[in-house]
This record gives structure tokens, sequence and C-alpha cells, in this order.
């Protein structure tokens, strides 16, 4: 039963971080392109708000209950894991701040969207970078306190 929810975790995070690394890149090139956000066919929405909506979101989603759930069913609860969970807030926070830059840009408003989403690929880097290291790495130099076993 972990190992399916643990495999739906990983899968899922990486379709996040695929559409997270990727959306960025279609927002600028789309609004660079003779405004393609901005009028996209009547009726349908634009690519980046398709990919946004109905593949980032819903593996955001689905990567952090199934991520939750692993961490439950295992009741540990160690500093590496609490970095990594504030990291994946941060991660969620991008997320956010990626579909506002798909509405920025469907409103054709392009001011300094070419540097907001170039640093919003780099932060994306970063911290599923930093995230990956965590997972792998598991360090107990963060601090001196042992795995605790959660009492539920």
């Amino acid at each position: 039963m972990v190992l399916w929810l643990l495999s739906l975790h990983i899968i899922a995070l990486l379709v996040w971080a695929a559409c997270l690394l990727y959306l960025p890149a279609q927002i600028r090139l789309a609004a660079g392109a003779a405004d393609t956000l901005a009028h996209s066919p009547e009726g349908h929405p634009s690519l980046a708000r398709f990919v946004y909506t109905h593949i980032a979101t819903p593996a955001a989603l689905l990567a952090i209950t199934a991520g939750t759930l692993v961490f439950v069913w295992h009741q540990v609860l160690a500093v590496w894991l609490l970095a990594k969970l504030t990291l994946v807030v941060l991660l969620a926070g991008l997320h956010a701040a990626t579909g506002l830059l798909v509405l920025r840009a469907e409103r054709g408003d392009t001011r300094h969207l070419r540097t907001a989403t170039l640093a919003a690929q780099a932060l994306a880097g970063l911290l599923l970078a930093a995230i990956t290291w965590l997972v792998l790495a598991k360090p107990h130099t963060l601090g001196n306190l042992p795995a605790l076993a959660l009492n539920w």
C-alpha cells in the first residue's frame, strides 16, 4: 500500500515539477508571439491556462496528498522532513504565482513578464533541487533532534 502511495507521490511530483519549469517558458514565448495568450479562440483557454488548471494543479494536489499520506503512514517526524515541507510550501506559493503570471499574460500585461518568468523558472529549479537533496540525503546535521515517532 505505502509503495503505491510513494509511487503516486513521485509521479505526481515529477509532473508538477515539469509544469512549473515549462509554464514560465510557455508564457514568455507566447507573450512574445503575437499575443496568443490574449487572443485564444473563443471559448477555449490559452495553452498556459489549460496546462496550469488541468495538469499542474491536479498534479500538485495529488503530490501533496499522496506525500501527506506516506508521512502519516510511517508516523515519523524528522528535522529534514520539516525542512522539506517548508520548501514544499514555498513551491506551492510559486505555483500560485505562476497562475498569476498566466493571468497577467492573458490580459496582455507584458511589463516585466520576461524577468518574472525567468525568476519563476530559476526559483522552481532551486526549490526542486533542494527538495531532492533533502529527500535523498536526509541530513542529520540540520539539528540534533532524533526522528520522533508520532503517537496518534
